[in-house]
């Protein structure tokens, strides 16, 4: 049970209970959906990306507690972010889930709180869902805006 309490913790509910910037934006730079065949969760985001910086994001999640907690982490600190910023967070989880790198530092700190979820692959998904999707879209917004100088 132990192993659960670790996984499952008061403050891993805290953040998910916390989740914010739910809904759609009304016009998004992009959006992407990244969905889990394994668990079934799913998650879209829309983003806005001004001068390398993240402008605005809202995001609609169907995933458990685990991609929750990882998406209200990601939605309360990405505005903001620069492009460059975003993108090392997401490598950074994937090695701590991986590859037992150290968790995310900074303002994404909080992200910590999901280092259990290495010891149990099947969840590294969800967890990661939000990072997938997002880097979808500033890489769509970048590539348009590359597009656009040509």
């Amino acid at each position: 049970m132990a192993e659960l309490d670790e996984l499952y913790s008061a403050r891993i509910l805290e953040l998910a209970a916390a989740i914010s910037r739910n809904g759609r934006l009304a016009a998004p730079g992009a959006s992407a959906t990244a969905h889990s065949k394994l668990c079934g969760s799913t998650v879209t985001v829309d983003v806005t990306l001004k001068d390398g910086r993240v402008t605005d994001y809202a995001h609609t999640v169907k995933a458990c507690l685990l991609g929750q907690a990882a998406c209200a982490v990601v939605a309360r600190e990405i505005v903001g972010a620069t492009a460059e910023d975003v993108r090392a967070a997401g490598a950074q989880m994937r090695a701590m889930l991986k590859a037992g790198g150290s968790a995310p530092a900074g303002h994404w700190a909080d992200l910590a709180v999901l280092e259990p979820v290495k010891a149990h692959k099947g969840r590294h998904a969800s967890v990661l869902l939000v990072f997938d999707a997002v880097e979808t879209c500033i890489t769509t917004i970048e590539a348009a805006a590359e597009a656009a100088v040509r």
